[in-house]
């Protein structure tokens, strides 16, 4: 065997390797580790409050011209399953202009609604917000989704530990028989991250919150740069490196439609993949693993690999792959060469029955997966765009 082939097949084990632990292997060590910790520990059970003695909660709505949404928020919110005069929910809207300050403050008098007419992003919404909020939990949560009646009452039972400093709630995906990929694909893709999230909860602590739902112990709150473009993220991991877990509450949950098309689709993934290789960069202290050893296997394992080098190592290994078989042309990588053929013709297949919104979820899977990991390689491009600006964006239209 020449060298050449040699590197080529090292390489390619190696680049397959990486693939396969980012999406199914590391979900299979975090169950059994969960399963060994669960042999030598026994789980700790908090005596929940009786009402009276539950605490004081914001509900912080950040919200930009979201008139369309705010009756059935608002009916949502006021629904909720928590103790009179003890929730306080309050609206940030700056640089809104459409009629939502109209209809909140005409409707709902009992709201606090907090407006500039300067539109400077989520983050730095957030971060004007958080000093007017004097309880001690408060519970973030996006305009167009829906909270189960139960969901702020889970989150008041989760922080009677004193090691949790956050609490990440489930993100839902409301998925319709006339969903095409996008919706039907993030529906997939959320159902085995809220997996994931459990089991690394049940662990140590989940690797950061989704913004749909998640609160934090007000104190905890550390002001964060405007143009952070994972507000939720960066947020709750700043909570995780002061000594606090996350705690995942499936009990407490947010339902939202998906994206309306892919191409809505494909402008949240690239932020989102944008502001992971922010992340890595900004809490580059999480790859201390002699500092952190569980936490940066976790940090690591979870979102790192997915954000950073799988994604390559996805689309490098068919090449490899290609010349392996031109060098050697043996039965085996002839095997996985028509193997990768299939996932990527699949692929091709789903994208077709998207354009033409024709439902059929086999294809959809590996046409969702290989857009996925194709915009993570597109959002490394936005961030260096985007790193000198704001931390303002398009948001996607959802379904």
């Amino acid at each position: 065997m020449s060298f050449e082939m040699k590197l080529i097949e090292i390489l390619f084990w190696s680049f397959a390797a990486i693939v396969f632990y980012t999406y199914i292997g590391y979900g299979i060590v975090l169950f059994f580790l969960v399963k060994v910790k669960e042999l030598f520990n026994s789980k700790h059970v908090f005596i929940r409050q009786v009402e009276s003695e539950l605490p004081d909660i914001s509900l912080l709505i950040p919200a930009y011209n979201e008139e369309s949404v705010v009756a059935e928020k608002m009916m949502n919110s006021l629904n909720l399953n928590y103790p009179p005069g003890k929730l306080q929910i309050i609206w940030i809207t700056d640089g809104t202009n459409d009629s939502t300050n109209d209809i909140l403050k005409k409707e709902y008098p009992q709201v606090k609604v907090l407006y500039d007419s300067k539109r400077a992003g989520k983050t730095a919404a957030i971060n004007r917000a958080i000093p007017y909020i004097d309880s001690p939990l408060v519970v973030f949560t996006d305009a167009n989704t829906m909270l189960n009646r139960d969901a702020i009452l889970e989150i008041a039972y989760a922080f009677e530990n004193p090691e949790v400093g956050c609490v990440a709630g489930e993100k839902r995906i409301m998925v319709n028989e006339k969903d095409g990929a996008a919706s039907g694909g993030e529906g997939i893709y959320w159902k085995y991250e809220s997996l994931l999230k459990k089991l690394d909860s049940q662990l140590y602590t989940t690797v950061g919150a989704a913004g749909e739902l998640f609160a934090i112990r007000t104190h905890l709150f550390e002001t964060m740069e405007v143009d952070t473009l994972l507000d939720d993220f960066m947020l709750s991991m700043r909570i995780v490196l002061k000594g606090y877990k996350i705690e995942y509450c499936s009990n407490a949950y947010a339902v939202e439609g998906g994206s309306a098309n892919i191409s809505e689709e494909k402008k949240r993934k690239v932020r989102i993949s944008a502001g992971g290789i922010q992340s890595i960069i900004r809490l580059r202290e999480l790859l201390n693993v002699f500092k952190y050893p569980l936490l940066s296997f976790q940090y690591i394992s979870h979102r790192v690999l997915r954000w950073s080098v799988t994604p390559v190592c996805l689309f490098i290994l068919l090449p490899l792959n290609g010349a392996l078989v031109l060098m050697e042309g043996g039965m085996f990588y002839s095997l996985t060469m028509f193997l990768q053929f299939l996932f990527y013709s699949a692929a091709l297949l789903g994208k077709y029955y998207s354009d033409r919104q024709i439902k059929n979820k086999y294809f959809y899977v590996p046409y969702y997966f290989l857009f996925m990991n194709y915009n993570v390689i597109q959002g490394f491009r936005y961030y260096l765009k985007k790193s000198k600006g704001d931390g303002t964006w398009e948001k996607a239209k959802r379904a």
